[in-house]
């Protein structure tokens, strides 16, 4: 989706919507053609007053502009039976009046080949006589396999080609693509028309110079955003980002002063990236830093500061942050803490202050 929206002005998501006529679709031989009905979408964008459908597997060579000057329901001729136009390419206006007599006459009269272009020809049914200005020339939906059946007219015409249709179930996307030859192969071989081969050629030359580059850099662009990310507990904002084991090793990384941090992995499935990481306070005279130990499989640099927000979900950290639990590590009470909290009868008899434990000392100090 982002790469559709970097190309184009406007991108729509819609609903699929299927023929289901099985029966039909099997005569072709093509049972993936239910879901071509998705196209009658089209007739909901209201907010343009005429627009040029295009099929998926259509290449535009040039620019084809003079087609808003045509009429709804424009189309050129079907190379298999030119009596009935062909859905790939046709002009139309916008309309939900249109749009739900469409689904209307779908739900009652279904289709002839259980695609869309049965459908239409069905619903646009004087298309053939009614007015030859909406007959769209065919090099406005050239078949690319059809043109070895007059292949003197082809050369004839079809220099002045504008729009070629991938008809079939082989798509161009479908074919093999050799970027250093530049060659499309099928399978270990060429496709059978020159003519096909030329425009199959064409579209791989367009889609490894222009499409290509952008999904390489979304591609990159989501590694970097996965190897990153954000969290923020009781006021401590913790960055994680993954590294190499080499980087690791020579990784140092300032600790907030007074506070000791422990770390402790939660047991994850073996097929999922396994971290342990332990944080330990050192203080020297120029200042306090923090070694990760060298580690034996992929680590994760964790880098601390300060951060403007007060309180965050401890449950969401510690499943979100890697399944990575932190905790504050207390500091011991000093022996004039203990002795205050005798004299102030706030003894912990279920801990430290137990028996076991007073009669151990008593017995080390008797012995």
């Amino acid at each position: 989706r982002s790469v559709l929206r970097s190309v184009f002005d406007e991108v729509i998501e819609v609903d699929a919507l299927d023929s289901a006529d099985s029966v039909r679709l099997a005569l072709m031989q093509r049972p993936e053609l239910g879901v071509t009905f998705t196209k009658l979408h089209c007739w909901t964008l209201t907010h343009y007053s005429k627009c040029v459908f295009m099929d998926a597997d259509t290449l535009v060579l040039c620019n084809v502009d003079e087609l808003f000057d045509r009429e709804e329901f424009s189309a050129a001729p079907d190379s298999g039976w030119p009596d009935c136009f062909n859905s790939g390419v046709f002009v139309f206006r916008p309309s939900l009046k249109t749009y739900n007599l469409l689904l209307r006459f779908a739900a009652e009269h279904g289709s002839f080949d259980g695609g869309d272009q049965g459908l239409l020809n069905s619903f646009f049914s004087n298309w053939a006589t009614a007015d030859i200005g909406k007959h769209l020339p065919f090099l406005y939906n050239l078949s690319s396999s059809a043109v070895y059946t007059y292949v003197p007219a082809f050369n004839h015409f079809g220099r002045d080609a504008k729009v070629v249709h991938f008809l079939g179930a082989t798509k161009p996307w479908n074919y093999k693509y050799n970027l250093q030859t530049k060659r499309v192969m099928q399978d270990g071989t060429t496709p059978g028309s020159f003519h096909q081969l030329s425009f199959l050629a064409l579209w791989w030359n367009i889609y490894s110079a222009s499409i290509l580059p952008l999904l390489e850099k979304l591609q990159k662009m989501e590694e970097s955003e996965s190897e990153e990310c954000k969290h923020t507990f009781n006021g401590v904002e913790i960055t994680l980002k993954k590294v190499s084991p080499s980087v690791a090793n020579s990784l140092q990384m300032p600790l907030l002063p007074e506070q000791t941090y422990e770390t402790y992995p939660t047991a994850r499935p073996p097929e999922e990236l396994t971290f342990e990481v332990q944080l330990v306070r050192e203080v020297e005279q120029s200042g306090s830093n923090v070694h990760l130990p060298e580690p034996d499989r992929p680590s994760e640099q964790l880098v601390f500061h300060r951060a403007f927000q007060e309180t965050s979900d401890l449950n969401e950290v510690t499943h979100s942050v890697s399944e990575l639990s932190i905790h504050f590590k207390l500091e011991e009470p000093s022996p004039e803490d203990e002795r205050r909290k005798w004299e102030e009868g706030r003894m912990d008899y279920m801990g430290k202050d137990a028996f076991e434990h007073i009669k151990k000392k008593l017995d080390a100090f008797l012995h």
